[in-house]
């Protein structure tokens, strides 16, 4: 909001042109490379289908694992915007393999087939897994040799960074990464993210593209500046790191009641958990979580970076009364 309110004074021209979204180009290249090329844009779901567009084709698909948000949680955009295909792979812990990737690339020079020609990765997963900077890049690298680009969903990238004590561009560009949804809302921003490309080849035209897609600001200096805001000192990390302790001490508080078991690691600011499922509607009255396998009993916690220490107490205690066991 500080952010914001610098820049709200006196005129400056519009969609972009200004020294306040030049700012905020240069600070995403200080952390993602000299030669990242950023696109401000409004909405996670909008970064990924025209990142994803400037890879492929109508008749092209897109490999994934089958937890990746573009595949569950955009209610089919890729495939209704693009035209595109999304080939899942099954995936237990959200992170997709090389051997999962591979095994969606058939059918190549068969035109009656759609053809392999990029995969997606989430980082931080859908899990609340985080892929470690090696794992991107064996990805990277036998997505390159198989022809195939690589997008990296990064809603949440802020969060794995700070998880695993590295910088931003050590868990992404870094890595191999062709093109990359860079988030700024999950860590505090209001609408606002990027798509940052590290492919030139895969840049040109994005500014029609960005048009056409009406993710194209003409008060570029409120999106740009907030990640300005976000990048300029610790207060990315120091975002995520605080979500991420809080999914922590969530989690601790939660597995030392009876009846419930963490089903993925803790390694963001998410947790996913089985609850004896005669007690969820009680559970509910204490706080908000999300349904994800019914069939499981599991749910999806989140924590953010505005959840407080107090707040995940009191829900702690509400549990302890719901389910017994823990201090009283």
């Amino acid at each position: 909001m500080r952010a914001i309110e610098r820049v709200n004074s006196g005129a400056a021209p519009a969609y972009g042109d200004d020294e306040f979204t030049a700012e905020a180009v240069e600070h995403i290249r200080r952390h993602l490379g000299a030669g990242a090329m950023p696109y401000f844009i409004y909405t996670g779901t909008g970064a990924n289908v025209l990142s994803l567009g400037s890879c492929v084709r109508p008749w092209e698909g897109v490999i994934c694992p089958d937890t990746a948000h573009i595949y569950v949680s955009e209610t089919g955009a890729p495939e209704w915007h693009l035209g595109t295909r999304l080939l899942t792979v099954p995936s237990e812990d959200g992170k997709l393999t090389i051997e999962g990737m591979r095994s969606r690339i058939t059918g190549l020079g068969n035109e009656s087939r759609v053809q392999p020609r990029a995969i997606s990765i989430t980082q931080a997963t859908e899990l609340g897994t985080v892929y470690t900077p090696d794992e991107v890049q064996a990805l990277a690298d036998a997505a390159h040799e198989a022809g195939l680009y690589v997008h990296m969903d990064g809603a949440r990238l802020a969060n794995a960074a700070a998880s695993l004590g590295l910088g931003l561009g050590d868990v992404s560009s870094a890595c191999g990464v062709d093109v990359l949804s860079f988030g700024g809302t999950k860590n505090g921003a209001l609408c606002a993210e990027a798509v940052v490309f590290f492919d030139p080849v895969l840049a040109d035209g994005f500014q029609y593209r960005r048009k056409q897609g009406m993710q194209l600001a003409s008060k570029m200096r409120y999106v740009a500046a907030q990640f300005t805001g976000l990048l300029a000192d610790d207060t990315w990390r120091d975002n995520a790191a605080h979500a991420n302790a809080m999914a922590r001490r969530l989690a601790d508080g939660l597995i030392a009641l009876p009846g419930v078991r963490l089903t993925q690691p803790v390694q963001s600011n998410q947790l996913f958990v089985e609850l004896p499922a005669d007690r969820v509607l009680a559970l509910e009255e204490g706080g908000s979580f999300h349904v994800w396998r019914p069939e499981l009993s599991e749910y999806r916690f989140v924590c953010s970076f505005t959840t407080s220490p107090d707040e995940v107490d009191q829900f702690l205690e509400h549990a302890r009364g719901v389910l017994g066991g823990g201090d009283a």
